[in-house]
């Protein structure tokens, strides 16, 4: 593959002066793709003479001089800008560039989100490659959108590209994780198209169509779901309308996801033999992708490849609770895995790239010396008081654990059945009996998301761990607000309150039986960590762990939809993404099944028809069966060396 020639101008660099009293040397470069379109950049060096250095590239849609919440705090906990961001790698020995992706921000062309990037990226990373201000290496960094870029150009195998840092993102399929999930199409692209449509340069350009844009109830448009094209908040600027909705319309898997970008899994083999970092979080869109980038990228390559998930929401690693939940001093990056997050990327690029020696005493916890860093990091969930923080949070605490694989080693896979009263017991169910559950799914009137694994989705829905009780702040909810458990057509099994301390880590596997009378319907899953009640919380607290669902139709096969017959019992997988947590003594394990959750996911209209474009919705009758012919159940693996001691039980 030939990049063309770019034409790249480097403007008059003028000398940014920083808060702490330095500064940093700055240029405009501005370099043409293969099919001429122009992108801009920033250029940071030491000096106003440039010298040839590694490369740190980081590509962006969101403006490559604005802040980002994901960006995340330094050390003292304040916010670092682009400018300040950049001049600390640059005094680690890198030049920096931060770049606009195509039709975004200064540069030319028509934004499509995703798609495109592989290309323009490639093609950047090779320029880039090829200056004299550049030693050959081109390491590429960035969170969210920023690292679906990376894991873009990769598949293009770049010579130039020596190590890639990607956190909260980078799709391996983004049909299962990330765009869709189980076949049903996340919302959150809905959310982040009109919040990011509002920045488009369109918008920018015209005052009408901001004004436009800024008049739409986007909650009252959520209840006039599915969208159609001219009949939506987005018919002011129909580019984005138009990739919107063409994502919702594709159900099944076929080529539409296997394009570069989004299905990084067909490319693994092209990836270049570099090293790379995969961070994110247990309430982050992107656990699956993430996992299996590691663990892939692992089996696939020479170069070390690593994992490191914490507590949070999408790249919040500076805050230590996440939705109602506190999870302690210890869960955020920032004191424990290095001073913070630029000083634990530096020490990453460091003992791969070389580069000048971290500064700064390393702190006490694992993994905080470039040359001991553990191939996982991840932190496991639970342990706290149970009770009311001073801030309004409940106290669940944990700790961080490393690991050389992932799941642990130490982990191993445990069946949990379900039963027609409601337990969870490792026994089998029993002999003769022939157990169902039932239940009407209306999908007029779906299971409301209460957190989880969300990013992007305001005002309509956040992710995050919250007590499963809805509260006016819930989208779809009205008074009274009783608990999920209390709707008939949530299904809850949980085990006895546990007699010893229960540690999970790794992939959340739910294996039903189940029927409708609908040709097509979704099943969805909620594990849930059951704290008992105490004088804080007199109810307890349901708090939610991990969440996943399955339209039906794709039960054999994602590419090749199959309805389902009526009365008839399949046999379902639901997957939910990996978690860890520490189920303490005296807490239950539950699992919720039911067949929406809703914003987070469309809701199936149960006619077989595209749910994008249904304008009818018909009830379905669904069952779960639970006898020893037809079993359900739940799939988790436990830590079996002792891990189920609790920080602070030893």
């Amino acid at each position: 593959m030939t990049v063309m020639e770019s034409g790249a101008v480097a403007e008059e660099a003028e000398e940014i002066a920083l808060p702490d009293g330095g500064s940093v040397w700055r240029r405009v470069v501005r370099t043409a793709m293969r099919d001429g379109t122009v992108l801009v950049a920033d250029l940071y060096s030491p000096g106003r003479v440039l010298e040839a250095r590694p490369v740190l590239l980081e590509r962006t849609p969101y403006g490559r001089r604005a802040r980002r919440e994901s960006d995340g705090l330094d050390r003292h906990g304040e916010p670092v800008f682009p400018d300040r961001s950049a001049a600390l790698f640059v005094a680690r020995g890198y030049n920096v560039v931060r770049q606009d992706c195509r039709g975004r921000g200064d540069s030319e062309g028509r934004f499509v989100k995703y798609l495109g990037e592989a290309e323009d990226g490639f093609d950047t990373v090779e320029w880039i490659g090829a200056q004299p201000w550049c030693d050959g290496r081109v390491a590429t960094t960035g969170v969210s959108y920023s690292a679906h870029v990376q894991t873009a150009l990769a598949a293009l195998s770049p010579r130039s590209l020596a190590a890639m840092f990607v956190d909260s993102g980078g799709f391996a399929s983004a049909y299962e994780a990330g765009i869709r999930m189980g076949g049903a199409f996340e919302l959150k692209q809905a959310t982040w198209a009109y919040r990011h449509a509002l920045n488009s340069p369109a918008a920018h350009r015209d005052p009408v169509v901001r004004a436009s844009l800024q008049s739409q109830d986007l909650p009252a448009w959520f209840r006039a779901m599915p969208w159609r094209r001219g009949a939506s908040p987005l018919r002011a600027v129909p580019e984005y309308e138009e990739y919107l909705l063409e994502q919702w319309e594709h159900g099944a898997f076929g080529e539409f996801w296997q394009r570069l970008g989004l299905f990084g899994r067909g490319s693994y083999d092209r990836f270049p033999d570099v090293p790379s970092l995969h961070m994110v979080s247990w309430y982050d869109p992107y656990v699956l992708t993430a996992v299996e980038n590691f663990r892939a990228l692992t089996e696939a390559k020479s170069s070390p490849a690593y994992l490191v998930v914490g507590p949070w929401t999408h790249g919040a690693r500076s805050v230590r609770h996440s939705g109602d939940v506190d999870f302690g001093p210890r869960a955020v990056l920032d004191g424990n895995l290095a001073p913070d997050y630029w000083e634990f990327r530096a020490r990453w690029f460091a003992r791969h790239l070389g580069g000048d020696a971290p500064s700064g005493d390393a702190p006490s916890g694992d993994g905080a010396a470039a040359e001991d860093f553990p191939r996982v990091q991840y932190f496991l969930m639970g342990g706290g008081s149970g009770r009311r923080t001073a801030e309004g949070r409940l106290d669940h605490g944990g700790e961080w654990r490393t690991a050389a694989t992932w799941p642990p080693q130490e982990a191993t896979a445990v069946r949990l059945y379900l039963r027609q009263d409601g337990s969870l017991t490792e026994a089998l169910p029993r002999d003769g009996a022939d157990d169902r559950l039932e239940y009407d799914f209306d999908p007029a009137n779906p299971v409301p998301t209460i957190g989880g694994q969300i990013t992007s989705g305001e005002p309509v829905m956040r992710g995050g761990a919250f007590d499963q009780c809805p509260t006016d702040e819930t989208f779809g909810c009205e008074p009274p607000y009783l608990p999920l458990a209390a709707r008939p057509d949530v299904l809850v099994f949980q085990t006895e309150p546990l007699a010893e301390d229960v540690a999970i880590a790794g992939p959340v596997r739910v294996r039903l039986s189940v029927a409708s009378s609908a040709p097509d319907t979704d099943f969805t899953v909620r594990l849930i960590d059951v704290h008992p009640p105490n004088a804080d919380y007199p109810n307890g607290y349901a708090m939610n762990l991990t969440d996943g669902i399955l339209r039906c139709r794709y039960r054999n096969s994602f590419a090749s939809p199959e309805p389902m017959r009526p009365g008839t019992v399949y046999e379902i997988t639901v997957t939910a993404p990996d978690t860890a947590n520490l189920f303490a003594r005296g807490h239950r394990i539950r699992l919720d099944v039911s067949s929406s959750n809703f914003p987070r996911f469309d809701v199936n209209p149960n006619t077989g028809g595209p749910e994008a474009a249904a304008r009818r919705r018909v009830v379905a009758v669904n069952e779960v069966h639970l006898s020893p012919e037809h079993p359900s159940w739940l799939s988790v693996h436990v830590l079996s060396d002792g891990s189920g001691r609790g920080p602070g039980r030893g």
